[in-house]
């Protein structure tokens, strides 16, 4: 005779893990916006012009929000009575987002002048590699008529 004993920890505990893995999935997506380094797909990887211009807008948007959140810590540092009971909130949600933008705005400036300097890098590269094939061509013409001149001696 088997005795079947029910365990009512395994499905909390199921429920528990479905839980998390759904908030992650929902959370990952929300999140997405706070990475700088996130290239729209219109963007080719090697125009290093455009990501540069890119980065740079989203170092002024991230500016903007910043010197938003700013003025709201420091209105409410200013008269915190106006917020009432919500106002640490608005005080420790306000630093955060003050928190955040900087970093955003110190990667983003940081990412516009590496893609600024390779494309200024590319853009010499390319103008010396013509310059290099310019001279290769006309090397090679002024070594091929002395040549061609000393066989018909």
């Amino acid at each position: 005779m088997a005795i079947f004993i029910y365990d009512w920890r395994v499905p909390i505990k199921n429920t528990l893990k479905l839980s998390i893995l759904l908030l992650v999935f929902i959370m990952l997506p929300a999140c997405a916006h706070l990475n700088p380094a996130a290239v729209p797909a219109e963007i080719a990887t090697n125009d290093h012009d455009a990501l540069a211009v890119y980065f740079e807008n989203l170092a002024k948007e991230a500016k903007v929000k910043l010197h938003e959140n700013k003025r709201l810590l420091r209105k409410y540092e200013e008269s915190p009575y106006l917020f009432g009971r919500q106002g640490q909130d608005v005080k420790s949600h306000a630093a955060a987002n003050i928190r955040e933008y900087e970093k955003t705005l110190r990667e983003s400036q940081n990412y516009a002048d590496f893609h600024r300097k390779m494309a200024i890098e590319l853009k010499g590269n390319s103008l010396n590699k013509a310059k290099l094939n310019q001279d290769r061509d006309l090397s090679s013409k002024h070594l091929e008529s002395p040549a061609i001149s000393n066989e018909h001696l």
